[in-house]
């Protein structure tokens, strides 16, 4: 069973801005806080945006200020609107719940800044 669903991904030029959807089953959403996780080439997963299931919100540094993670809870849905994209964000960009559920990965959705 499919349990998360990213998408929005996509070549953008330095600077541009790309709005991510995350799509989850209810039993990983419902009641947990969520994060939008990246994983760069040659690089391990790790999570750069969070919110609670309360909709409080916090970020790895190197994002403040230019990604905004939110949730919308009837529709089971995260989104990460990021700005001010540059070549270090390249990576493909997943959900899970915070902690990750190890089974629920989905394939993720690539984003690359690239002139």
């Amino acid at each position: 069973q499919v349990q998360l669903v990213e998408s929005g991904g996509g070549l953008v030029q330095p600077g541009g801005s790309l709005n991510l959807s995350c799509a989850a089953n209810g039993s990983i959403f419902s009641g947990n806080a969520m994060g939008w996780y990246r994983q760069a080439p040659g690089k391990q997963r790790a999570p750069v945006a969070v919110v609670t299931r309360g909709g409080r919100t916090s970020y790895e540094d190197s994002v403040k200020g230019r990604f905004t993670i939110s949730r919308d809870n009837a529709k089971n849905t995260v989104y990460l609107q990021m700005i001010s994209l540059s070549p270090e964000d390249t990576a493909v960009y997943y959900c899970n719940r915070i902690p990750s559920v190890d089974s629920a990965w989905g394939q993720g959705t690539q984003v690359t800044v690239a002139s």
